[in-house]
């Protein structure tokens, strides 16, 4: 008969009987990480289930409406030539190939019914920087916004209907002998945390890395024994060796790439906390060559990648411009996580974007009408575009859309003189994309931008809106030469540069209006400031901090930086409704007392 297991607050997995031995005898502190406990195991029927091998714990954070206990019985193996230290659960050979994904939940998949009505199609609009010129004036650099808004996640549960795009997640995980006690406790309750929130139409795998990457266990979907055997699995985690986290990336770069059948979404998260002393020479400064090796070739054509890779540094030893060059490279984001015990927010915060993603393959394609009339920039961030040799036409690629997310891009053309027309025609707008629930390919309506021309204009005022996104722009640019700078070890320099930009947005139209974008864009230039005080604090959190920021402004998306608990800053500019609420349960588990049958 199978022995009871008891899971410490810790996460790590002790034998009843062992353990509660250690514990009659005062000791109340973990023997692996020494991590003190505030639940221990109690000899008698009120707190243990041995009858049917299973103990009461603290269980891995899950949906605050289930109240149940982690640990299920593992099939009967001979624990008794064992210390108490358990080597991890899994350990059988990897196979050659990871064709070996469990098949999709085709029944699901059948149900889906196509979203329709104009609530659920991408918003397109768009604003001129002045909504009229003189017919005489000649301008070289007229600002046209582009806003996009991805529809409202649906919030009905109706049988039978898909409400959201099924996932692929791979996490791959560092495990390297720096992450052991706390920090590798909390990795696995937030492991946990995305376990439990997982669906039964979502699949996952996981890859742990040290010395090199080991996959834990094949594309699984994660059904109610499937979330089993993904906690037994992450539990079972033991933290030595080293960091080589391009073998980590290889492997779950190889689980997308082999499998046999394909969920609409599909993303991998790296977590690391270390340098990865295997595949990067031990330079203070490594070239961008050497962090392009941390990278399999399916990444090196970016044209072509559909994995965009979800980097978080770990804590103020990891390698953050690595990390960031990976993220960037594939088309993920990159956090820093400052404080250790937010993993799981920050954790939170990406699946809850990941698990609304409703639009894919968004394209816009933006040509120039009025014949005297072109494109001289188009300023899109991290997203790729084109122009056209003759300037005529232009494009943005956009790719993937969360429930509620917004896109702000602006295009730059010139403006001619005008003689008898009352406006003038400067783009029509096309944009496609492709519904992620139900598949269907969509096309909004043609937008055509116009200009009004009068003879004169006897008061211009400027869209705060264009003037909003022109200051997230000049912030985002003051954040890379200001990092530039720092690299050179011109820290003075950096500081001056932050100071320049503040001082441009402060005095902007849309900080006079009191706009609460500026305001943040001034606070975050001031807390990397702050960070670029000197090389140390740059080394230990300065980095991190600024390029979490980059991150966040280039795609307009929402990452961890910092411990990201303070709303004074705006580290939640870009949060969906579907974050926020995925942020919540996690928070709300993390505080809540524990449920006692």
């Amino acid at each position: 008969m199978g022995q009871a297991l008891f899971t410490a607050e810790c996460s790590h997995i002790f034998h009843f009987k062992c353990i509660g031995l250690n514990v009659k005898h005062g000791n109340h502190v973990c023997p692996i990480c020494r991590a003190k406990w505030k639940e221990v195991p109690i000899h008698g029927s009120q707190n243990s289930d041995h009858s049917r091998g299973r103990a009461r714990v603290r269980p891995v954070n899950v949906p605050h409406d289930q109240d149940y206990t982690m640990i299920i019985r593992p099939p009967y193996r001979d624990y008794s030539h064992r210390k108490a230290n358990l080597a991890p659960l899994y350990q059988s050979s990897e196979p050659a190939s990871f064709d070996d994904d469990e098949p999709l939940n085709l029944q699901s998949n059948a149900t889906k019914e196509t979203r329709h009505g104009c609530a659920d199609k991408v918003e397109m609009k768009t604003e001129l920087e002045y909504s009229a010129i003189p017919k005489s004036a000649i301008e070289e650099n007229f600002a046209v916004l582009i806003h996009l808004k991805a529809p409202s996640a649906d919030t009905e549960h109706i049988p039978g209907k898909t409400t959201r795009a099924p996932v692929d997640l791979v996490t791959v995980l560092d495990i390297s002998g720096s992450m052991a006690g706390s920090k590798l406790a909390l990795l696995k309750r937030a492991m946990g945390f995305v376990i439990q929130n997982l669906g039964p139409s979502d699949r996952l795998s996981v890859i742990a890395f040290s010395v090199t990457g080991r996959r834990l266990f094949n594309l699984r979907r994660m059904t109610e024994s499937g979330r089993q055997l993904a906690l037994q699995a992450v539990n079972s985690l033991v933290a030595s060796g080293g960091t080589n986290i391009a073998d980590g990336l290889r492997k779950g770069v190889k689980v997308i790439e082999e499998r046999k059948e394909k969920n609409p979404v599909c993303s991998i998260i790296l977590l690391s906390d270390g340098q990865d002393i295997y595949n990067i020479a031990g330079s203070s400064s490594p070239r961008q060559s050497e962090y392009r090796s941390l990278l399999p070739p399916v990444f090196w054509d970016r044209t072509n990648n559909q994995i965009p890779v979800h980097a978080f540094g770990f804590g103020s030893d990891h390698d953050a411009a690595a990390l960031h060059f990976i993220s960037e490279t594939t088309g993920g984001t990159f956090s820093f996580i400052e404080a250790e015990a937010v993993i799981q927010d920050a954790f939170a915060q990406c699946i809850g974007g990941l698990l609304s993603v409703l639009v894919q393959k968004l394209h816009v394609v933006v040509d120039c009408v009025h014949p005297g009339v072109q494109l001289t920039d188009v300023k899109c961030g991290s997203y790729s575009s084109q122009m056209a040799s003759d300037k005529r036409r232009g494009s943005i690629n956009v790719g993937d859309l969360y429930a509620d997310e917004e896109r702000d891009f602006l295009v730059y053309v010139n403006v001619p003189e005008v003689h008898h027309e009352d406006a003038t025609a400067l783009l029509r707008l096309c944009c496609f994309y492709q519904d992620a629930v139900s598949n269907e390919s969509m096309h909004l309506k043609t937008q055509e931008v116009l200009l009004q021309r009068p003879e004169t204009v006897r008061e211009q005022k400027m869209s705060l809106d264009v003037d909003r996104q022109r200051n997230r722009i000049f912030a985002a640019e003051a954040m890379a030469a200001a990092r530039a700078a720092a690299e050179r070890n011109a820290l003075s320099e950096a500081v001056s540069i932050l100071e320049n930009h503040r001082k441009m947005v402060s005095e902007s139209a849309a900080a006079n209006a009191g706009d609460q974008m500026c305001m943040a864009l001034d606070a975050e230039m001031k807390e990397i400031q702050e960070r670029m005080a000197n090389r140390q604090r740059y080394e230990s959190s300065g980095r991190a901090y600024v390029l979490s920021g980059l991150s966040s402004h280039s795609w307009q998306r929402a990452t961890a930086r910092g411990d990201s608990t303070q709303s004074s800053t705006s580290v939640h500019a870009y949060q969906t409704p579907s974050m926020v609420e995925m942020i919540g349960r996690s928070q709300i588990l993390q505080t809540k007392p524990h449920h006692r049958r």
